[in-house]
């Protein structure tokens, strides 16, 4: 029997039973999920973990089962970020196109609000890892680690391209500067053999008691990084790693990754040994006014 349906028939009838789902390349007004049902949802997957496999032979699984959690939401946040990167690029092709044109200025509205959804869909990654991270360490009592640009015509801009360029350059903003919150900001740099946590976390105690709005910043390495970011795990302090930049600098990225923790301007900085990359953070602080505390006879091993 011939099929006498409309496309239009036939495509309200696929909505009405599988639901309208827009596709990758298409706006999505949907709404994004409640906070509290979000946070709650997390809350019950690791309970559920942990209460069915407490008191029986898989306990010790717990801890990766937990971790493996938090990797979920952690690897699909990196996922929509590579796809924000190249959301990126398409919107700066259609910036190159802009050439006055309705046609052109709507591809690239449309860009924006895709890219929009990306960050807001990032955004609602990571606060379920984060959350999840938290009762990670409430029911292991460790501290969960994650594993492992044209000549632009004034003419063509249209409202669409300003909005684009505004939407790169906050992005830009808050990748690297909006990313460290408000605060006194102390950095631990270096000290990739130094293992005395006590003394570190004494240290930094007496610190945080003359700066109570600490926020440590550090360069997410093993050493005395990655003690200070235990002690900033354990008391409740902002931690914000400046990791070099390997892919995009090469070797220099311990040096780039310097003069971008110069920027924000730490109130002081506490060095470790690590060679001629601390030594240029070392002339960095002083030409800025920064005050160090040069730890860098201290081995701590």
């Amino acid at each position: 029997m011939p099929d006498t349906h409309t496309a239009t028939a036939r495509f309200c009838e696929d909505a009405e039973l599988f639901g309208l789902r827009p596709g990758d390349d298409e706006i999505d007004t949907r709404p994004m999920p409640d906070d509290d049902r979000s946070l709650g949802a997390v809350h019950d997957m690791v309970d559920a973990v942990v209460a069915t496999l407490q008191g029986t032979r898989m306990e010790p699984d717990i801890e990766e089962l937990v971790s493996g959690v938090v990797n979920l939401f952690h690897r699909y946040a990196a996922r929509l970020e590579s796809q924000l990167d190249r959301n990126e690029l398409d919107q700066r092709a259609a910036q190159e196109r802009q050439d006055g044109s309705e046609v052109a200025a709507t591809e690239l509205e449309k860009l924006i609000a895709i890219g929009r959804t990306m960050i807001e869909r990032r955004n609602w990654m990571e606060a379920m890892r984060d959350e999840a991270a938290e009762l990670f360490e409430v029911h292991t009592g460790s501290v969960w680690r994650p594993r492992t640009g044209s000549q632009v015509n004034n003419r063509h801009m249209t409202a669409a391209y300003l909005d684009s360029k505004e939407f790169i350059a906050a992005r830009r903003t808050a990748q690297t500067q909006t990313m460290v919150p408000t605060g006194t900001k102390i950095a631990v740099i270096g000290g990739p053999e130094y293992q005395d946590v006590d003394a570190l976390f004494n240290r930094l105690d007496l610190i945080r008691k003359r700066y109570p709005d600490m926020v440590l910043l550090h360069g997410g390495a093993k050493g005395a990084e990655l003690i200070a970011d235990r002690w900033a795990a354990n008391r409740g302090v902002t931690r914000i790693p400046f990791k070099p930049d390997w892919n995009r600098h090469k070797g220099a990225a311990p040096f780039k990754r310097n003069d971008l923790l110069l920027t924000e301007m730490p109130q002081g900085v506490l060095l470790f040994n690590g060679g001629g990359v601390i030594g240029n953070l070392f002339d960095g602080c002083r030409r800025r006014g920064i005050s160090v505390w040069d730890l860098r006879t201290e081995v701590g091993a």
